[in-house]
């Protein structure tokens, strides 16, 4: 009976971390579904998103993963990718970033190639709502393509002046450059609204950066040794004529003083 219910309760503790492990499981599938949808744009939104990772790897492994990410970036691995800085330090504690703008799609898998086998420290993801800046470009490419239409029109009738057509071709110059700019402000606005900006900063781990610091203390001993002893000889070569000026000021007092007294 007992070896029954030894072997029953076992059989129950199994069970019990088997669903751990799966609910487990299912809680981090869940996790990232509800991360890779918060970074999705709302239908019909304007919204701009941004992203900054902070991680950390090896110091061997950064120099690697930096290239890892911006090699996915261009061959476009993850979806439309443009590399837009990398930046990478070496020495004792090594670091590197890398900032690319990327499709939606394309964000959480980026992320993970960069993570992997790493600690993320910090994400923030923000996004700007260019609802407003949309709608005023919009405006005033209608406005501006609706002038041109009248000014072209215009410009055609026969009893116009010279004076008349001159004034209407600069106008028209004006309104060409107008919407020359108002054009790639649109631009500018739908790709950062089709695309997100991705920043990847990659530091080296605390204990190599804490080994680091230990490391530099005791190279810097030396200096920090021969800096402390010249200060401290200086300030006893600033009081040393203070000293002697003063020892034989007092002498000079004292022998005054008792000649003084043999006096009386």
């Amino acid at each position: 009976m007992k070896q029954l219910h030894g072997s029953t309760l076992a059989l129950a503790l199994g069970a019990l971390l088997a669903l751990a492990g799966c609910a487990k499981h299912e809680m981090s599938a869940e996790t990232a579904a509800v991360a890779a949808d918060a970074v999705q744009s709302p239908e019909g939104a304007f919204l701009a998103y941004e992203h900054t990772v902070q991680l950390q790897l090896p110091g061997k492994d950064i120099a690697p993963r930096v290239k890892a990410v911006a090699d996915a970036c261009q061959s476009a691995k993850f979806g439309d990718c443009a590399v837009l800085n990398v930046s990478q330090q070496g020495g004792d504690t090594p670091s590197g970033l890398i900032k690319v703008r990327i499709a939606p799609k394309g964000v959480e898998p980026l992320i993970a190639l960069a993570s992997d086998k790493g600690e993320v420290t910090t994400r923030n993801t923000d996004a700007e709502d260019l609802a407003q800046q949309v709608a005023d470009t919009q405006l005033m490419q209608d406005r501006l393509k609706a002038e041109h239409g009248r000014l072209i029109e215009y410009q055609q009738r026969r009893d116009l002046a010279v004076a008349d057509l001159l004034t209407i071709s600069e106008r028209l110059s004006e309104i060409e450059a107008g919407l020359q700019q108002a054009n790639r402000d649109a631009a500018q606005q739908h790709r950062r609204i089709d695309t997100q900006l991705v920043t990847i900063n990659i530091e080296s781990t605390n204990s190599q950066r804490n080994r680091s610091e230990i490391g530099r203390a005791f190279g810097d001993f030396g200096e920090i040794f021969t800096t402390s002893l010249a200060y401290l000889i200086r300030i006893a070569a600033g009081l040393l004529p203070v000293i002697l000026i003063g020892g034989v000021v007092l002498w000079l007092v004292r022998l005054w003083w008792r000649r003084r007294r043999n006096k009386k």
